[in-house]
This record gives C-alpha cells, structure tokens and sequence, in this order.
C-alpha cells in the first residue's frame, strides 16, 4: 500500500513540473536543426521524467557550497510569474546577495508579497542554500533567482531560476527539490551551448533513444536538462541508484553520458 500510494504521489507531482514558459524562445537566434529520428515504439522511453525517478539523487543532506546571503535592501526588477503567465516589472522587491565557494553572486529577487525582510529572507536563505547543491558548471549563467508564492512550476533560463514556495514545499516534501533544481539551471546553463550543437544531435542520433517521454516529446528543449540528471546520478552518485537504474541509464544514453564526459564539465561538489 505504502508503494502505491508513493507511487501514485510521483505521478502527481510529475504532472506539475514544466519549463518553458518561463523562457525566452530562443529559435530566433539558434538555426533549429533536422528533427532526430522517432525511435521505433520498443525503444521507447523508460521514464516519464529523470526529475522523479529517485528522490535521493542529491538530499538536503549534502554539501552546500552556499556561504552567505546579504540584504541589499529593495528595488524594481523584471520578473517572471507564472501565476500570470508574464514578465512583469515589480515595485519594491525584496533583493539578496547570495554568495557561493565557487565566486558566484547570486541575487535573489523576492516579491514584495512575503510583506516583511524576514519572511523574505527565509525564503532567500532557504533555496539560496539549496541551490549550493547543484554542481559548479550549472552556475555558469545564473546571475538571479525570482521567487514568488503560489503554486505554480519552477522554471530555468534567462540566466535565472524561477521558484513559486507552494510547488517548492511539495518538492521538499517528495524529496525533489534538488533534483529539480539541477533539471532548471541545466536549462539555465547548458541549453544555449549545447542543446542544438552538431555533437549533442550527433549524440541523440547514435542513442536513437531517449530516457524520459518528456525529453522525447521537447528534443531540443528538454532532452539536455533530462539527462544531464541522470550522468550526473551515474558517474558521481552511483551508489544512490539501483542496480536497475544504472544498467537502464548506461543502456539507453551511452553517447550521451559520453558527451557530457568530454564536455570538461565542472562537477564539485561531486567530483570523485
């Protein structure tokens, strides 16, 4: 019973994650390539989403290379909200400095809604440290953090990561919330730069296979956010996988999780 109603669970919360909206078409700018090949249909995908195949990929538990936050005071910024499904330019919001180990600043932007500094800061601090747990090479172009309340879906691009605290505590509930954090800023860092290059469409070509429906269904959106999870669940948290897991991983992706290999990524904290 305790399996089913987890199952059932995943399932739900699967429903709710989505990326796009919160970016920038960026098919203005980047020649969008030939479609790879539909896999035949015993190929098919054996995950809906990396995002919720194993809540232990990376826990609250692990190393933050968060070190500090700062208030800077408030300000107006261009932000995104789901809720409305908009930018939008927001009065007297509340901002935050958030420094990292590896030299990053990233300033948090917290909608004036939270009404006080210390219910803002709460919410800085707690997805400031957080985000400390993604690996170093997906801090790249991340220079802001919008976070809003609601319930609405995360979202990575426009060097920023998109967080709404009521689909954050169901995250956190679920054990998700890093895992979800590592799909966004893949989005946010590794998208522009590799997502429609020769070698990654190379690399989905020889694979003819993709490891979740949702990379399958959004190739060139999703596909590089979907797997970089699970290269980096493979070759630095293997231990945190089952035995099943792996060999699916390893089986379906091999030209892919070679791609990622030579791409001189920075992994730290996970860097065996």
């Amino acid at each position: 019973m305790r399996k089913l109603v987890l199952f059932l669970a995943v399932l739900t919360v699967f429903v709710l994650i989505g990326c796009g909206s919160s970016r920038r078409s960026d098919s203005t700018s980047i020649p969008t390539p030939p479609p790879t090949p539909t896999p035949p249909p015993d190929n098919s995908p054996p995950y809906g989403g990396t995002v919720f195949i194993n809540p232990n990929i990376i826990t609250d538990a692990d190393l933050s290379t968060f070190q500090s936050l700062t208030e800077t005071g408030r300000g107006e910024r261009l932000m995104f909200d789901r809720r409305s499904n908009s930018f939008n330019t927001v009065q007297n919001v509340f901002l935050f400095d958030a420094f990292y180990d590896n030299g990053t600043v990233v300033e948090i932007q917290v909608n004036p809604e939270f009404a006080t500094v210390d219910a803002a800061e709460e919410q800085a601090l707690l997805y400031a440290t957080a985000i400390g747990r993604i690996p170093d090479t997906l801090f790249n172009d991340l220079e802001t953090v919008w976070i809003h309340r609601g319930n609405e879906l995360f979202g990575g691009g426009n060097n920023n990561i998109l967080i709404h605290t009521e689909q954050g505590q169901e995250y956190i509930k679920g054990g998700w919330l890093e895992e979800v954090l590592v799909h966004e800023s893949a989005h946010t860092s590794l998208d522009a730069n590799h997502a429609k290059t020769q070698g990654w469409i190379d690399a989905q070509n020889n694979d003819n296979r993709f490891i979740s429906t949702y990379a399958r269904d959004n190739p060139f959106r999703e596909d590089i956010a979907e797997s970089f999870l699970v290269f980096l669940a493979l070759d630095y948290l293997s231990y945190r996988l089952t035995v099943e897991q792996e060999n699916t991983i390893r089986e379906v992706m091999p030209n892919r999780l070679n791609y990622f290999r030579q791409a001189n990524l920075d992994m730290f904290p996970y860097q065996q």
